[in-house]
């Protein structure tokens, strides 16, 4: 399987999340790409919307049935997520972050969006889709506009224009690079390259989780499988990265 081996385009079309989903019951779609020029209807992380004009963005989604130890959204976050960064490197030379838990930042400026979803199909298996909104040729007056005073694109960032066919195949190209990998039992230069991304080790955070409820911390390690956090009393508290909604840095430098 060949991330990008199927590619679906439409010219508009609601969205490219719920156009994915429609084929959870076929894993011969496995690694088909739907990609849209304009999207009406788009989903971000807890419901909220994502709207773009027409070809100022790429907007696509992965249709994916992975192994059962490829299925945590943590992975399938950072599979995105890490991604995105390689391709806005390589097409911009610019350095994005990540912020948690699928935001990409570049100069602290909101530029892609990321949104994991899964359906358990007619044959109980399940079918993940890798939801991706990024933002290349949206300008200052577009995002003022919008009310998003902390949003940019790939445009603004770069002083450049950006064709969506330039940059949709360096983002297919590294999407399945990592995804191969992943399926082969390399974890580690997945988790390696989003750690640094993050950025968040040896930091002081707030972290949030998903109950409502909040702590303080001291990052020690940032793995896939548990957040390492000492508190104020020098406890040492693993965390499961799927329990946390959002992490925040305390006095983040620059």
């Amino acid at each position: 399987m060949k991330i990008g081996s199927q590619h679906f385009r439409f010219d508009e079309i609601d969205s490219t999340n719920r156009q994915a989903l429609e084929y959870a019951n076929d894993p011969s779609l496995d690694g088909a790409v739907f990609q849209t020029r304009l999207q009406t209807a788009g989903r971000g992380q807890h419901g909220r919307s994502w709207q773009a004009k027409s070809d100022s963005a790429i907007l696509l989604s992965v249709l994916l049935f992975p192994p059962p130890e490829l299925r945590r959204p943590v992975l399938l976050t950072a599979l995105a997520a890490v991604s995105v960064c390689e391709t806005i490197q390589q097409a911009t030379g610019l350095i994005a972050r990540m912020k948690w838990p699928n935001d990409i930042l570049i100069n602290r400026k909101k530029v892609c969006g990321i949104l994991i979803e899964s359906r358990t199909n007619r044959d109980q298996e399940l079918a993940v889709v890798c939801g991706m909104g990024c933002n290349l040729n949206q300008t200052a007056a577009d995002f003022a506009a919008a009310q998003l005073p902390d949003a940019s694109s790939l445009s603004i960032e770069a002083g450049r224009t950006f064709e969506i066919e330039e940059v949709t195949p360096k983002l297919l190209a590294n999407l399945n690079a990592h995804y191969q990998r992943l399926l082969q039992g390399d974890l580690e230069t997945l988790e390696s390259r989003w750690r640094e991304r993050l950025g968040l080790e040896a930091k002081t955070v707030t972290v949030e989780f998903m109950n409502g409820t909040s702590e303080t911390g001291y990052i020690e390690r940032l793995h896939f499988a548990e957040l390492e956090m000492r508190d104020s009393n020098g406890t040492i508290r693993s965390i499961r990265p799927e329990l946390v909604r959002h992490l925040t840095i305390l006095n983040p430098e620059g």
